[in-house]
């Protein structure tokens, strides 16, 4: 493969990779109950829609209530809210994506109609999706979503809306952003850091966003994976803790060493072991993740990301790509000139 192919494979890659690992894991999303997950689904390969009744959402002890007009985000979704047994995803596709995949669909929009990164214009499609009925059909509205709206409401300028939010849903942008960049590493650090803090301002969060841009980063210009983790994440991730439990069953690894919950400070070392663990097994890789549950979808947006970038669009079963919904568009996607 010549070089120039080769490199659109892996910014290929680190772009549907998110997708891939996000819409794998969106119908066991959330769930703690392993055994559960199982029995409702067997060993997820492919695509599948979601069944209901959910046997872990707390969207019945979930509430949210807007404080007026620009601050209605729920819409029809709303009347499920305070429910027992309700998905967070019911109402999508076998193959769609959660929210925050949309919007990172957005961004990409955005990304190539302004010919840059443009917060401003971002931001200007963010309010208008999110306030306008209809927009998406996903039942779940993550915090940092309410939190922004909210901010908004009461009157705050759109750049000063994000809030103090730790979990790893923060970095579902990056690798998408980082497989259409050609910015040198200082900007490139820069514009993450800014889109990342539009919604999500907590310095855990921040800092991880920073390690998984320099990863990939330097994994997108031919470093090995492993060794890019190793080198660029070490605030995160130690090789010699991860030598001790390569041997160890990813389900006790993510549940007795780390939670599988959303929370960055552990949910971002697992999914960096994961990557490290499986570098060149993208399939297991993402399906192990899947069957872990807590908070799989985003840990496989970071997985996803991380090894797309290392091994490529080739490295993904076709109907993975070909069955995703949001494939058409991704297809039109525009990567760097270098790339194209």
């Amino acid at each position: 493969m010549r070089k120039a192919d080769h490199t659109k494979s892996l910014r290929q890659g680190a772009l549907w990779g998110g997708f891939v690992g996000d819409a794998l894991a969106m119908p066991v999303h959330w769930y703690y109950d392993r055994q559960a997950m199982h029995r409702d689904y067997g060993v997820i390969t492919k695509y599948r829609g979601p069944v209901s009744p959910h046997p872990d959402s707390i969207l019945w002890r979930s509430s949210y209530t807007p404080l007026n007009a620009k601050a209605d985000i729920l819409h029809g979704q709303a009347a499920y809210w305070g429910q027992r047994g309700v998905h967070y995803h019911q109402h999508l596709r076998p193959g769609d994506n959660t929210l925050n995949l949309q919007l990172v669909m957005l961004m990409l929009t955005s990304l190539k109609e302004q010919g840059g990164y443009d917060a401003d214009d971002y931001l200007e499609r963010y309010r208008t999706f999110m306030l306008t009925p209809g927009s998406h059909q996903d039942t779940y509205v993550e915090e940092c979503h309410r939190h922004f709206f909210t901010h908004y409401a009461r009157g705050r300028k759109l750049r000063a809306c994000g809030s103090n939010d730790n979990h790893i849903g923060g970095l579902a942008a990056v690798p998408a952003l980082m497989a259409v960049t050609s910015e040198p590493l200082e900007a490139t650090l820069k514009n993450v850091r800014l889109h990342v803090s539009l919604t999500h301002t907590h310095p855990d969060v921040l800092r991880a966003a920073d390690s998984l841009t320099r990863v990939l980063w330097h994994v997108l210009r031919g470093q090995e994976l492993r060794e890019g983790i190793e080198k660029h994440a070490t605030e995160h991730f130690s090789a010699r803790r991860a030598r001790t439990w390569i041997k160890r069953g990813d389900d006790e690894i993510l549940g007795s060493v780390f939670s599988t919950a959303c929370y960055i400070q552990e949910a971002f070392p697992a999914t960096l072991y994961l990557a490290w663990k499986y570098a060149r097994e993208l399939p297991h890789a993402l399906i192990s993740n899947t069957q872990l549950g807590g908070d799989n979808c985003h840990r496989g947006v970071v997985l996803g990301g991380l090894l797309g970038a290392s091994l490529g669009r080739e490295a993904f079963p076709e109907k993975w790509l070909a069955d995703l919904k949001l494939s058409p568009h991704l297809r039109q996607v525009s990567l760097p000139m270098a790339c194209a």
